[in-house]
């Protein structure tokens, strides 16, 4: 079983930055490949970036590429997601998630085995 918690939503202006932590519980942390989700109102669920169990390996959506950076310490059970350059389009309720399994998958919401509560990011234009 991982529980996970993340923090570090908020109120930010367009072109501002925000690091989101997600903080994981149990000693397996580091056998699961991690994920950043967002879902807007209104709107499905979405992948946002991923990282390999190792963090060697990351993907992100084409909407983020070049803006967010997805970063994990397996040593304080912690997975980041660095958002720079934010804009009012990345708006929504951003979820970790983690997942065993082939990496492949990753950006497959119903793959994940643990999700997050949630943290709310609002960019204002």
């Amino acid at each position: 079983q991982v529980q996970l918690v993340e923090s570090g939503g908020g109120l930010v202006q367009a072109g501002g930055s925000l690091r989101l932590s997600c903080v994981a519980s149990g000693r397996t942390f580091s056998s699961y490949h991690m994920g950043w989700f967002r879902q807007a109102p209104g709107k499905e669920r979405e992948f946002v970036a991923a990282v390999t169990w190792s963090g060697e390996t990351t993907d992100y959506a084409d909407s983020v590429k070049g803006r967010f950076t997805i970063s994990r310490d397996n040593a304080k059970n912690t997975v980041y997601l660095q958002m720079n350059r934010l804009k009012p389009e990345d708006t929504a309720v951003y979820y970790c998630a983690a997942k065993s399994g082939a990496y492949s998958s990753r950006r497959l919401d119903y793959k994940y085995d643990y999700w997050g509560q949630g943290t709310q990011v609002t960019v204002s234009s």
